[in-house]
């Protein structure tokens, strides 16, 4: 970590941006998929953040993921929707699906919204919070590549599926859960693999099962679920709603990233709930306040307080935005090789 190069947000941002349209995104939607991914860096999820730039442009000039896909809603009733998003960037189609699910909301109470045919989507939380400025909660899921191995076998089957939800306080911060159905994302130990780190026990095991610090070995084999049988049996459940509800794809079919051998058929499923529409809005964010400053207020089992869910990540967020994103020679290598390729000019750092 001592080794990592601190670079400013904006200068990543002008950087992403630049690399997203040279290669045939308009400024619009490189702008939405940059957003989505300096919110990963900035809040301490760099599996997500800007080293994905590779990975996408490599699926978009493998031919196996289209810039600028004709996305439309097939389905529709007052409350829901189906969006197509005809394997385009996950950012453009999460986006725009959040974006309908809150306008369905204000109108029914609640808002939901399925994407079908979409790609990595960057973090869940991303979207999430998008709710949060008309006071609603935000809840995304997600599918993703097989990963975890069903309760009882070594095989995986079902993804990381990552699950979001955003609550809005009135002084408070936010309450911002984000978590994988693994112990950590697959991104992580990807990254690892990229840098060349070790991964610490418990995250993964290799292709016999057995517990593994090789990150090589461990996206070979399998990832640990979070609470063993109950982390197995929410990751199929995700995977049930998102790729089997919108008819996308069967369990243990959704493409890895790095796979560029054809569309990675990934589905994600978006809601919106209007608190106005159960409670007072401010009433309930002050109320909100109140539970996290009771949490705030009880003994510490450590000595040090207590955080609530997103806390961590909101003060992190607030330090690298003052003092950059911190990011390997390797990854910042690899985006100097991109920009050569496409003639970008705009710095990194």
């Amino acid at each position: 970590m001592n080794d990592r190069i601190p670079v400013s947000v904006a200068s990543l941002e002008k950087f992403s941006i630049a690399l997203l349209t040279k290669a045939g995104l308009s400024r619009q939607d490189a702008a939405t998929v940059t957003e989505s991914l300096l919110s990963a860096d900035l809040r301490g999820i760099g599996s997500h953040g800007v080293v994905r730039l590779t990975s996408y442009i490599g699926r978009v000039r493998a031919g196996v993921m289209e810039l600028n896909p004709s996305m439309e809603v097939e389905r529709e009733s007052p409350a829901s929707a189906l969006l197509n998003a005809r394997n385009g960037l996950g950012q453009i189609a999460g986006s725009k699906a959040m974006a309908l699910a809150m306008d369905k909301a204000e109108v029914c109470g609640v808002g939901l919204v399925s994407v079908k045919n979409s790609n990595h989507f960057g973090i869940a939380a991303f979207f999430a919070m998008q709710a949060l400025k008309r006071n609603m909660v935000g809840l995304v899921i997600t599918n993703a590549s097989p990963a975890i191995a069903p309760y009882g076998t070594k095989t995986p089957l079902t993804g990381t599926n990552p699950l979001a939800v955003a609550i809005p306080a009135a002084a408070e911060r936010p309450i911002v859960l984000d978590m994988s159905t693994s112990v950590v994302a697959r991104g992580k130990i990807r990254l690892a693999s990229v840098i060349g780190e070790a991964i610490p026990l418990g995250w993964a095991l290799d292709t016999d099962g057995k517990p593994t610090q090789d990150a090589k070995a461990a996206l070979k084999g399998s990832m640990e679920p979070i609470g063993g049988p109950k982390g197995s049996g929410l990751s199929l459940i995700i995977d049930l709603l998102c790729g089997v509800l919108t008819g996308t794809s069967l369990t243990g079919e959704v493409k890895n990233v790095t796979d560029t051998s054809g569309p990675s058929k990934t589905s994600h499923m978006f809601i919106a709930i209007n608190i106005g529409k159960f409670i007072d809005p401010e009433q309930f964010k002050q109320n909100i306040d109140a539970v996290i400053r009771r949490i705030k207020s009880l003994p510490s089992a450590s000595g040090s307080p207590p955080y609530l869910p997103g806390e961590i990540e909101f003060n992190l967020e607030a330090k690298r935005r003052a003092e950059g994103i911190p990011l390997s020679p390797k990854v910042i290598a690899e985006l100097q090789d991109l920009a050569r390729k496409y003639g970008v000019t705009e710095n990194i750092g």
